[in-house]
């Protein structure tokens, strides 16, 4: 979350004298690495550890930047794009799943929502250091010092992954005996013995599925639990409507802001989109569409305008968009049920990354209207997800809070 201390790669990239094409080629390298490598690593969270996931997964963002800092050069960068690739797949799935399983610990899952809401936030709010780091930091050494900066905060932050506690594994289809009764109930209540006794099972603890089994057990249930494709539709679509922000910088400049003021006059969008993920916690599920095809409205007013002032309705657009995203991203972990939580929510990124290349595509095409039009597509395909029932959410909660089928910390690797 906080590791992302170099906001200058672009700049870094063109002082080496790529060109727009190479530039793109590695953005295109770094996406098509996420949509391979996000379920296998989400499974591999499933299997072995989350919090060992996360960890790997600092790691591998600090090897990129190393990469990038002593080896300057296209190969460099794009072998630096697949590590951060990698890195953020080994992320993405294991947070949310650590989160909402160390909650019903606790007995209180309930508190995802407004848990999960202040991370985005956090995520969000850490962008004003990593900018200000980098401001001090790039006069008195350049890339390099700014560079070895954002590999020492990788580090610090993987370090502190490792540190965390590893909540059991709380799996309803678990049955008291400790035999993982997993594929049995996704595979439409065929036994799971004949399947598990293949070459797919682990030699860890009773009833624990290896590799093979968790990814393939994952899958399943992202299609056959009720309610979780309709919620992992949602995700996706809305989440991909985050690389807009990417474009933030093009239109203050196009709505004649100075390009030294353009870091500053921005700098409230994401502060905005910080405190709509904080009032997620208080939002209805009722009202998200709504709130969601207000804020593609003001957007749209807003690119209508085209003045400065037209930033503060972009923000409105991203507090109000980051509020509904956590209640998206809180209500397809309701309806999660199974142990492979960090698999299913996996798919989630291969979807986002997918539907992602379309807002890409339509600023391509014609910049700010067509992406519009996307967005408001977007909010009308997402508002029947948004007003369901949750069919899994009570159940799971139920399970998970009286302590059934639950196990011990899933070893590392």
């Amino acid at each position: 979350m906080l590791a992302d201390a170099v906001p200058l790669y672009a700049l870094l990239f063109s002082a080496h004298g790529l060109s727009d094409a190479q530039i793109s080629a590695l953005l295109a390298v770094w996406s098509l690495t996420g949509v391979v490598a996000e379920v296998p690593t989400g499974a591999l969270a499933d299997r072995f550890s989350r919090t060992g996931s996360m960890a790997a997964g600092g790691v591998a963002q600090a090897l990129a930047y190393v990469l990038w800092t002593a080896f300057p050069g296209f190969g460099a960068f794009a072998a630096g794009f697949v590590l951060w690739g990698i890195g953020g797949t080994l992320v993405s799935g294991a947070v949310e799943a650590w989160l909402y399983d160390s909650l019903v610990e606790l007995g209180e899952p309930e508190r995802f929502r407004s848990s999960y809401g202040r991370l985005d936030a956090c995520e969000l709010l850490a962008q004003v250091p990593a900018a200000v780091g980098a401001t001090v930091l790039f006069p008195l050494g350049g890339f390099e010092l700014v560079g070895w900066a954002g590999v020492a905060t990788c580090l610090g932050a993987a370090a502190v992954a490792a540190r965390l506690p590893e909540p059991p594994r709380h799996d309803p289809a678990t049955n008291t005996d400790g035999a993982d009764t997993d594929d049995a109930d996704t595979d439409g209540g065929q036994q799971g013995g004949g399947q598990q006794g293949s070459g797919d099972q682990g030699s860890g603890p009773q009833g624990e599925l290896g590799y093979v089994a968790t990814l393939r057990a994952g899958i399943v249930a992202a299609v056959r639990t009720p309610g979780v494709p309709v919620a992992l539709f949602v995700v996706a679509l809305l989440t991909s409507l985050d690389n807009i922000e990417e474009y933030f910088g093009l239109l203050a400049e196009d709505w004649h802001v100075p390009v030294r003021w353009v870091p500053l006059a921005v700098l409230g969008i994401p502060l905005a989109g910080a405190a709509g993920a904080l009032f997620a916690a208080r939002l209805r599920d009722r009202w998200a569409s709504a709130l969601l095809s207000a804020g593609v409205a003001l957007f749209a007013v807003a690119g209508l305008w085209a003045q400065p002032t037209g930033l503060a309705l972009v923000a409105v657009f991203y507090a109000l968009y980051r509020g509904v995203l956590v209640v998206a991203e809180a209500r397809l972990q309701e309806r999660i049920a199974g142990a492979t939580r960090a698999t299913v929510t996996s798919i989630a990124g291969v979807g986002i990354e997918l539907a992602g290349l379309l807002v890409f595509a339509a600023w391509a095409v014609a910049g700010l209207p067509a992406t519009l039009v996307l967005a408001a597509v977007v909010a009308f395909a997402v508002t029947p997800g948004l007003r369901s029932r949750n069919p899994g959410g009570a159940r799971a909660v139920r399970g998970h809070t009286t302590g059934e089928g639950t196990r011990g910390s899933a070893p590392h690797p």
